[in-house]
């Protein structure tokens, strides 16, 4: 993996960024070509097209899709890294050898239309947007609890279950960690959304136990602040 310098616009604070790899059909490992020297733009709002580049394979020639590399800052700011445009790949095979067609991951699912989100004015407000969320994500059999557990957690799914932090405190690494434990016990994917963000313990804590995170404004819009919530964000349900 090739290591790069980028720097956080926000707060200044300096990173050496890991560029993922990833599997060409052809059973090459392939790797977005990161621009050194470019301009990392903090992510402010998403789309379709933006989460996406097209990286060429230098073996087959085949161009395919894959997630845009990003960077999670610990000040907050999720850093768009900027790539080469395909064309400018290095040389590969003769032109004349190049698919034409230019596919999704197998991963990820087909492109969804746009998340319609609802005003938070409440704490149920949070957890209903968390769970319509979901449901836009491909989860199916998404359930909203009447009184709130004692496992505290406040949306189930088929194979999912979600805590939502509505508080105005930053999540913290024992509100993760009891997340994580009953999504162990029930062998289901854990997700936590929060209106406040994460405490830097949780964060890292979330990072090491793959848990996507996501904080949400007040409009109800969800926004992944890890690696597993673009990850989730990205393939679905």
């Amino acid at each position: 993996m090739e290591s790069v310098p980028v720097r956080c616009p926000a707060c200044g604070r300096d990173h050496a960024y890991l560029t993922p790899v990833y599997p060409c059909p052809c059973g090459t490992p392939i790797a977005p070509p990161v621009l050194r020297g470019g301009v990392v733009e903090p992510i402010t709002r998403r789309t379709w097209n933006e989460d996406w580049v097209t990286v060429r394979c230098r073996t087959c020639g085949r161009h395919d899709q894959w997630p845009q590399p990003e960077l999670c800052c610990p000040c907050g700011s999720v850093l768009r890294i900027p790539v080469r445009p395909a064309t400018e790949s290095a040389p590969g095979p003769a032109a004349g050898t190049l698919s034409t067609h230019i596919p999704l991951p197998r991963t990820a699912a087909a492109p969804r239309p746009s998340f319609r989100p609802m005003t938070i004015r409440t704490g149920r407000d949070a957890v209903t947007a968390a769970a319509m969320y979901l449901r836009w994500l491909g989860y199916r059999d998404v359930v909203q609890p009447a009184e709130r557990p004692a496992s505290r957690i406040d949306v189930r799914a088929a194979g999912l279950i979600a805590q939502v932090d509505s508080t105005t405190r930053p999540t913290t690494l024992r509100d993760v960690e009891c997340l994580w434990l009953n999504g162990l016990n029930a062998s289901v994917t854990s997700v936590f959304f929060s209106l406040a963000g994460y405490a830097r313990d949780a964060r890292a804590r979330a990072d090491g136990l793959c848990i996507p995170l996501f904080v949400m404004d007040l409009t109800g819009t969800p926004q992944p602040v890890n690696s597993p919530a673009d990850e989730l964000l990205s393939t679905g349900a």
